[in-house]
């Protein structure tokens, strides 16, 4: 799969500016903030997901570095392979990607289609209504400045959110 040079950083040579990538970290965040109670239930003292989602609040702010978030981010991977429970891991990888948007924009894509999946898993059977509602509740936090960018990308690549 190729990536979309939309979310290649400018100073890598790619079209989006700095004030954007940081758009995009912040509502990562915010997609893997909504969904970290269905973590937060399972493992209450794991704070390797609230941290990642700190990180990715931090540098959208220009407070921490990338290589900060990158810690958070692996941090959330590795307590996401723990969790035993399928909607508690797909909100661990939300966080990670969160995070990780700091090193690639497109994470931030990540971080929605994991928090979809966690509230679709955490609302069995009736799933797909759940998806439906998170990616509402998603779309009306999008940013202005980002919502094109966005929402194309979800067109080109269909159940990407």
């Amino acid at each position: 799969m190729t990536r979309d040079a939309r979310f290649v950083a400018a100073h890598r040579g790619g079209t989006l500016d700095k004030a954007r990538h940081r758009q995009l970290a912040a509502w990562a965040a915010e997609c893997a903030g909504h969904v970290l109670p269905l973590f937060q239930t399972r493992d209450q003292d794991d704070d390797r997901l609230r941290l990642a989602i700190e990180a990715a609040r931090a540098w959208s702010r220009d407070e921490i570095g990338v290589s900060a978030a990158r810690e958070a981010a692996v941090a959330a991977h590795a307590a996401a392979r723990a969790a035993s429970d399928g909607a508690a891991q797909k909100a661990a990888r939300a966080a990670g990607h969160a995070a990780a948007t700091a090193h690639m924009a497109d994470h931030s894509l990540g971080a929605a289609h994991y928090a979809v999946r966690a509230a679709a898993l955490a609302a069995a059977p009736v799933g797909a209504a759940a998806a439906d509602r998170e990616r509402t509740w998603q779309c009306k936090r999008l940013p202005a400045e980002v919502r094109e960018l966005v929402v194309s990308a979800q067109e080109r690549r269909p159940g990407l959110l």
